[in-house]
């Protein structure tokens, strides 16, 4: 029977789909989601890996504690299950700043009130895709899986799936996700660079995903 490995970068997916549709990390069922992505396919022995950025406490705030929460409640329903394996990288605060000209929308009305630059902070996970790609291409090289399952839109997974899929003869199936405009979310599409570079392509919507949240 054809093998399988489930490679879920769980941040790309919440920012993805899940946030878009408000669900829950703790409230999806990921081991009825692993069943329906390996179809008749045997998921190998520890064959599921999961990948997300830790969150850390910050000035006691109630969200960054509740996100904490949420956080650990998953972890525990992930190895309540068995077989998973969970990768964690700390979540990394900087500043950004965005400098006001004609590339921002309605910037003549920010120039006029005197607003020349918008400086915020952002997390970011660091060294995700590099677990990934050391993942997909050690269960490659032990000969761990026929077919790697990519949850996943990060284009820097590339050069691991050209790897595997050229020298150990390894099929990459990509999962990728279609979600219109809302107001509050831009438009969520699969990646044309991933789908290029992958063997199977399946693009799922919210309909889909909805059929994975806990009753």
């Amino acid at each position: 029977m054809e093998q399988v490995n489930i490679f879920i970068d769980g941040s790309n997916f919440y920012h993805l789909i899940l946030k878009k549709i408000d669900i829950k990390e703790p409230n999806f069922d990921f081991e009825k989601f692993v069943k329906f992505l390996s179809r008749d396919r045997q998921v190998a022995e520890k064959g599921k890996y999961f990948y997300t950025g830790t969150v850390r406490e910050k000035d006691k705030r109630h969200e960054t504690k509740k996100a904490m929460s949420n956080q650990n409640i998953l972890f525990s329903k992930l190895i309540s299950t068995g077989g998973w394996n969970i990768r964690t990288s700390k979540l990394r605060t900087r500043l950004e700043r965005i400098k006001i000209d004609d590339r921002v929308e309605n910037f003549e009305e920010l120039t006029r009130l005197g607003i020349e630059e918008i400086v915020y902070q952002r997390s970011r996970e660091k060294g995700i895709d590099v677990m990934i790609a050391v993942d997909i291409i050690n269960g490659a090289l032990n000969n761990n899986y026929d077919t790697a399952i990519l949850v996943s839109s990060d284009t820097d997974l590339v050069p691991a799936i050209d790897f595997v899929r050229n020298n150990y003869n390894k099929r990459i199936e990509y999962i990728g996700f279609s979600m219109p405009k809302t107001e509050k979310f831009e438009e969520t599409r699969p990646t044309k660079r991933l789908i290029y570079a992958t063997d199977i392509q399946r693009v799922l919507v919210a309909s889909d995903i909805k059929n994975f949240v806990f009753d």
